[in-house]
């Protein structure tokens, strides 16, 4: 694992790789007691001539950067703790799957490790990362999800640390993820002021015929401040903007107009993006006392064709199948 201490006083310390250990912090580190923390979600793939390669990283590490200032942690030079990450991972590229579909999980994580009871800007910190080897999310092929509609709980709201990886964004989540799978759901849709924000840990995305009759691929924006800025999510608005096969929009729309949409079945596909599962195609979405179905056309039954052209794409960069300025060879 990599290790780097910072204090107020001196800045960042020299940073260290050590074997995996616990840490040990004081009971009273305000990150026990105010949530002040952030963290990434990164991935390394084996190609098939065998280097270890990491998808758009750059976007993590501004990412990680931008939630540390959100909460008043250190701020640190994106390319110099790539670099050291970089280093950890060439320590431990065997630890890298070389199947496709395997990977080895990235987790950076910054701490504030002030020891007080006061709520105030941290004073000292530890930035880690640790590396753990993760098989595919479907295992057996995709697996659609069935989503419930709550608007008894609010994931993020406007002003609040909704675009920022920080982990007070994912503890108020558990609760409504447990009821929705007491229903027999597999993710919460959220909403807020009925505008769809996210669905689980993910972006979600919309592909349907708008009331022009266009085909249109949509995705909420990230302008109010409510939607993580996710690298596959960006990374599907940039794949499908280069393919001008149908309009792209980064635009509020409500899950009135969703419903509105299914009835009149003017729903391609919906599903959801992110680091763990790349896509996640939807089957349906319960909205108070209904249920509607999510339609999979033109795919294979358990993706559409959109979801699976995706999967495919950005899978394929992500292993070095296919040049690509997105995935960058580390092991050399």
């Amino acid at each position: 694992m990599l290790m780097i201490d910072w204090k107020k006083d001196d800045g960042w310390s020299k940073p260290k790789i050590v074997p995996y250990q616990n840490i040990s912090l004081e009971p009273s580190c305000t990150v026990f007691h105010y949530g002040i923390e952030c963290f990434e979600g990164m991935k390394a793939f084996k190609d098939k001539a065998g280097n270890v390669r990491l998808f758009r990283p750059d976007s993590n590490m501004n990412r990680f950067n931008l939630s540390a200032e959100r909460l008043a942690l250190p701020t640190f030079e994106n390319n110099e703790l790539l670099e050291c990450i970089k280093r950890l991972i060439i320590i431990d590229k065997d630890w890298v799957p070389s199947s496709h579909g395997y990977s080895l999980y990235i987790r950076p994580t910054l701490i504030s490790t002030s020891r007080t009871l006061g709520v105030a800007a941290p004073t000292t910190a530890l930035l880690y990362v640790i590396l753990s080897p993760v098989g595919p999310y479907y295992s057996t092929g995709f697996k659609p999800v069935s989503l419930l509609v709550t608007d008894e709980y609010i994931r993020a709201w406007y002003g609040g640390t909704g675009k920022y990886k920080v982990g007070c964004n994912y503890a108020p989540t558990i609760k409504a993820q447990l009821e929705a799978e007491k229903l027999g759901h597999n993710q919460v849709l959220w909403i807020v002021n009925n505008k769809i924000t996210e669905v689980g840990s993910m972006n979600f995305f919309l592909y349907w015929k708008n009331k022009k009759g266009e085909k249109e691929l949509i995705t909420p924006p990230l302008t109010d401040g409510v939607v993580l800025p996710g690298v596959i999510r960006q990374s599907i608005l940039d794949l499908t903007r280069k393919w001008k096969q149908f309009k792209v929009s980064e635009e509020n729309f409500t899950i009135d107009e969703v419903i509105t949409a299914a009835k009149e079945n003017r729903v391609i596909e919906a599903f959801g993006s992110g680091t763990a599962a790349v896509i996640s195609p939807v089957k349906g979405i319960q909205y108070k006392d209904n249920y509607y179905n999510i339609p999979i056309k033109n795919g294979n039954g358990s993706a559409g064709e959109l979801a699976q052209k995706l999967w495919d794409s950005i899978t394929d960069i992500q292993y070095g199948n296919v040049q690509s300025e997105w995935s960058v060879v580390i092991n050399k």
